[in-house]
């Protein structure tokens, strides 16, 4: 089996929890999963400030946004949200949050598997973005 790199271990721990439970995860939760207690003993231990670390790094490549001013959090990790908001979605028995609509058609994708959006306002509105999309992730939330 092919060794792979903490970062790529982390990105998947993260969707492999969220998945699982409907939310998506802190740093103490995927360094358990990457490394969990009974496996410790005997093996190479992974540090929660790793995770961190590879949180950062994850971010620079537009994988991940960590929760402002709390690096151990995950605010997204598209398609999924880490925090409530207007664009719930029900797959696999579980509610996830999603960062908006497409994100939203993202989450069934991602789990391969059917699931139900429910719009919180079914209004027509017209869209105008008052930050290129090249500077979208410049501060993701704001955007």
């Amino acid at each position: 089996m092919l060794e792979q790199d903490l970062d790529t271990r982390v990105k998947l721990a993260i969707y492999e929890i969220t998945a699982d439970t409907g939310r998506v995860p802190n740093s103490s939760d995927v360094a358990r999963k990457i490394d969990p207690p009974s496996r410790r003993y005997g093996a190479i231990s992974i540090d929660e400030s790793e995770v961190i670390a590879a949180f950062g790094r994850l971010h620079a490549k537009r994988l991940l946004l960590p929760e402002p001013g709390d690096p151990s959090r995950i605010r997204m990790a598209p398609p999924f949200s880490g925090v409530l908001t207007a664009f719930p979605v029900e797959a696999n028995g579980k509610q996830y949050y999603a960062n908006c609509v497409w994100d939203a058609y993202g989450i069934a994708a991602a789990l391969h598997c059917d699931a139900i959006s429910h719009a919180s306002d079914v209004k027509p509105y017209i869209a105008h973005f008052a930050v290129p999309a090249a500077h979208w992730w410049d501060d993701l939330v704001f955007t």
